[in-house]
Parts: C-alpha cells; structure tokens; sequence
C-alpha cells in the first residue's frame, strides 16, 4: 500500500505562512497530478487545491490568491505555500496524487493515494 507523507503543518499566527510538502516513496517516480484537501473540526473534508500533469491548477475560493500548490517531478514531491493564514485555515491537511509514473519510461497511472495528513493550526 503506497502511503503519502506529509510535512510541515504546525502552529501559525494570522497573517503568517507555512508550506506543506507530500512525499512519494521511492516507488513512485512522480506525482503528476493530485490535490491538497483539508478537514475542519466537525467538518466535511474539502478540496484545497489541485495540479494537473500539464501543469494547470485549482483553487477553492476560499484560499485563491493566499495558497499556490506546485510539484517537484525530480524529488516526487507537491507543495502547497500558504501565505496570509487565517483562522478558518486550520484544519488537517491531506494530499492526494491521482495520476503517477513509477519509473521514468512509464505511461500515467491513474491511482488513489493519500498521505496521512498534517495538522495546521493558526491562533494568535
């Protein structure tokens, strides 16, 4: 079972900035297209944000303008920057890759992989 790992959620004042990273294992050669989601207390858990393999992205209103998703092919790796933080912001952050490569020569793969989410938190 490919697990996705992500980092960099924590404690933020409003107004500050974090950036989430999601890993793919060594399985994987790239994530090419996939999503950040997050999840609010006593809250359905909603899309945040999705790339696409050529590169087009998504936001949901709520975040257009503060949060910019992006991918590092060569470190199998998608980001997620998120700047002017609020409140409302914090929730568990999850990411997703629907479409990947497991070796260099290979086609797209549609798959269904997530991490196990990290934890954002922003309070004064």
């Amino acid at each position: 079972q490919v697990q996705l790992v992500e980092s960099g959620g924590g404690l933020v004042q409003p107004g500050g900035s974090l950036r989430l990273s999601c890993a793919a294992p060594a399985s994987i050669f790239s994530i090419n297209a996939g999503g950040w989601y997050r999840q609010a207390p006593g809250k359905q858990r909603e899309v945040v944000a999705t790339i696409t393999n050529e590169g087009s992205t998504n936001y949901a209103d709520s975040v257009k303008g503060r949060f910019t998703i992006s991918r590092d092919n060569a470190k199998r790796t998608v980001y997620l920057q998120m700047d002017s933080l609020k409140p409302e912001d914090t929730a568990v952050y999850y990411c997703n890759a629907d479409k990947v490569k497991y070796d260099p020569f290979d086609a797209l793969r549609h798959s269904d992989y997530w991490g196990k989410g990290t934890l954002v938190t922003v309070s004064s």
